[in-house]
């Protein structure tokens, strides 16, 4: 549906981002290649993530938000390239497939995390004063929670992206194949 825009095609404001995005990475995915087509989305998106990045939460906590919003999205773009990236931050492998299947991750802290990103997202940011103390509880504070947000919104750019557009894995994480645990069961006789 949407063309996959290299630095070669993109619009000119896209082609730094696509440069920079291949410097950084080696290659583009094909996520930033449809989001080329918008470049103030692409803009936008790469800046979040960047931002997000110098977030108080660690490597593997971002993976957890950014894992958990994939999950609730249902992007089969994303689980498999951010299953790559939390094995790359260090997450034991059970968390990894632990958010894979919208399961309890094994730390308590982290589930903590997982959870209170899931209540976010399904409850559209009106999040219960009980839920957030819960977060706050298992070690958190009122700056994560805001970070927590950050990271939900870089997440609804891409799954909603990849939504939209059906973009394609690539062969860099097509072994991480995904699709929603609910999903598969109801599409099985």
């Amino acid at each position: 549906m949407f063309a996959k825009l290299t630095e070669r095609d993109a619009p000119e404001q896209a082609k730094p981002i696509l440069a920079a995005t291949r410097a950084e990475f080696g290659m583009i995915p094909n996520l930033e290649k449809t989001m080329a087509n918008a470049p103030a989305l692409l803009k936008a998106y790469t800046s979040t993530w960047a931002w997000f990045q110098q977030s108080h939460l660690t490597e593997v906590e971002q993976q957890i938000v950014y894992q958990t919003a994939n999950f609730e999205n249902e992007c089969e773009y994303c689980v498999p390239w951010h299953t790559l990236l939390a094995q790359k931050a260090g997450m034991p492998a059970t968390d990894v497939e632990a958010l894979r299947q919208g399961q309890p991750l094994a730390e308590e802290k982290h589930e903590a995390l997982r959870r209170f990103t899931q209540t976010l997202i399904r409850t559209k940011g009106k999040v219960a004063q009980a839920d957030l103390q819960a977060f706050l509880d298992a070690g958190y504070q009122d700056v994560h929670a805001l970070e927590v947000v950050l990271g939900i919104a870089i997440k609804t750019m891409s799954n909603y992206t990849n939504s939209r557009a059906a973009t394609p894995l690539g062969p860099e994480v097509s072994a991480f194949r995904w699709q929603k645990p609910t999903i598969r069961m109801k599409s099985t006789p």
